[in-house]
């Protein structure tokens, strides 16, 4: 992942931990059980947010084409 990508989904997960039921332009829901992705360019990132625990759990960081398999 180049380091341009990798501060900027960083930065991104940051503001959604701050405030995970917030209104962010570049997270949404999924389908189904699997949570929430964070899109920066090509890369995704997708996490969970434990309301029991009040914490953002990042499951997978990876290329768009890899990170849903």
């Amino acid at each position: 992942m180049p380091k341009r990508d990798s501060q900027a989904i960083l930065r991104k997960l940051k503001v959604v931990a701050a405030e995970p039921f917030g209104s962010h332009p570049w997270a949404k829901r999924l389908k189904g059980e699997y949570g929430y992705r964070v899109r920066q360019g090509d890369w995704r990132a997708v996490y969970k947010i434990g309301v029991e625990r009040n914490a953002v759990l990042v499951e997978r960081i990876d290329h768009r084409r890899e990170v849903y398999r």
